[in-house]
């Protein structure tokens, strides 16, 4: 099997069930920045030493596979449904509180940045984020079906990554670096 198929050459591609859109339509925007994000947690999994942290955010990737093939596939086939549930949710949310428990309490504002590992889990927040706008700008603007948990669990892993920044900033022995105004 070729890679290239050359049927995207000129500035269209298929859905998954067949339909063709244009690259640069709200559909493309949100699983391509998914796909973005999926790959940004990559960079981050080679910095992380915690094999608890590794493993959750592998688990991440794998969802993010899911919630990604969910947004690329045709809404008017039968094989558009969402398997991103409320529990996948919840998990972040343990985790998120499981590290918030060994952090320092945040008080201030703080700036990315701290050790590399610390600085590309706060681009991965970021592109995540964007990628939370991308799928409620096709909700919104394109009137699509967008289940509920997966805007949820993209609003989740967002502040996931925020947390874990800290808490690789505090295992590297950085401090939070406070915003001055």
């Amino acid at each position: 099997m070729k890679i290239y198929t050359k049927t995207g050459d000129a500035g269209q591609t298929s859905l998954a069930g067949g339909q063709r859109v244009t690259k640069c339509c709200n559909r493309l925007e949100s699983y391509g920045t998914v796909d973005e994000l999926n790959s940004w947690l990559g960079l981050l999994i080679t910095y992380l030493s915690d094999e608890q942290d590794r493993e959750f955010l592998t688990e991440v990737q794998n969802t993010l596979f899911v919630v990604g093939g969910y947004l690329a596939t045709d809404p008017s086939t039968d094989s558009h449904r969402c398997e991103v549930n409320a529990e996948m949710v919840r998990c972040i949310e343990q985790e998120i509180d499981r590290i918030s428990s060994t952090l320092k309490p945040l008080r201030a504002f703080i700036l990315p940045g701290g050790c590399r590992a610390a600085a590309v889990s706060n681009v991965c927040r970021t592109v995540c984020r964007r990628a939370e706008r991308c799928i409620v700008r096709l909700a919104e603007e394109d009137g699509a079906a967008v289940d509920d948990n997966v805007t949820s669990y993209i609003n989740r892993l967002s502040d996931y990554l925020f947390v874990l920044a800290r808490k690789l900033n505090a295992d590297s022995e950085f401090d939070d670096i406070i915003w001055r105004k």
